[in-house]
């Protein structure tokens, strides 16, 4: 019998990676994306291998409609699409609404929003007909919290992933297809790096009622459960992983 297959956007570190690698230990080959770091990639596949998944990795920023494209071309010549992680996103340094320009908010809504949906959307044509498939988004605790004087461009690209999450699952439930949102909260991944600050979530963890950090490995458990058979009546909404913030 044949595999499960997940596509996982975003898959070269922090909670793609874990969701790759934990997706081969649970029976699915995995098509993987990456927009620039080809080495983690790489070592993400081989990891996903050794736990006995057909892996595959393609180079893809997903606010690229043309390589949105090759993405799901290269899912057709694979097989069947049982599952979608719309995982890529991006982040940017610290700053207050005032300061945004047009230029970041453009990168930040063409990456987190349209990329995620225009994703889905291939994902849906794929499973629709079949009448199964998982879609998981994805968003953030930012999307109630805010992100005040660091990051409100990022948080309102992810609460409209959850809007967005909602919205397709009303739309597609009758075919059989089931769409969720994964929510982290203050996470130990190279995103804060990325945004400027590496040591954010350490700092900030004493705002968490469980007084600590995350880990993307967590994150992953939850996005794998909601995958599977014990999820099947679970869907349109968005479960938090933030423990407890």
């Amino acid at each position: 019998m044949s595999r499960p297959l997940c596509l996982i956007t975003g898959a070269s570190t922090g909670i793609g990676a874990a969701c790759a690698v934990l997706a081969a230990t649970q029976g699915y080959d995995l098509i993987l994306t990456y927009n620039s770091d080809q080495a983690g990639a790489q070592a993400v596949a081989k990891a996903a291998q050794a736990a006995g998944a057909h892996t595959q990795i393609i180079q893809a920023n997903v606010a690229d409609p043309a390589a949105l494209e090759a993405v799901f071309a290269l899912v057709d010549a694979t097989g069947a699409l049982d599952a979608l992680i719309n995982n890529a996103g991006i982040v940017g340094p610290a700053t207050r609404v005032a300061d945004l320009t047009h230029e970041r908010l453009r990168e930040m809504f063409d990456v987190n929003v349209i990329g995620a949906m225009l994703a889905a959307a291939q994902a849906v044509k794929r499973m629709e007909p079949r009448g199964k498939g998982v879609i998981i988004n994805i968003t953030s605790a930012a999307a109630r919290l805010g992100s005040a004087n660091q990051y409100v461009d990022y948080a309102a690209t992810k609460a409209a992933m959850d809007i967005f999450t909602k919205g397709l699952s009303d739309e597609v439930a009758p075919a059989g297809l089931r769409v969720m949102g994964v929510a982290p909260g203050l996470i130990e991944t190279p995103i804060h790096a990325k945004g400027g600050d590496p040591d954010r979530a350490q700092r900030l963890a004493n705002k968490v009622p469980m007084q600590r950090t995350g880990s993307a490995d967590e994150v992953a458990q939850a996005v794998l459960w909601l995958m599977s058979e014990g999820a099947s009546y679970v869907t349109g909404s968005t479960l938090d992983v933030t423990g407890g913030r």
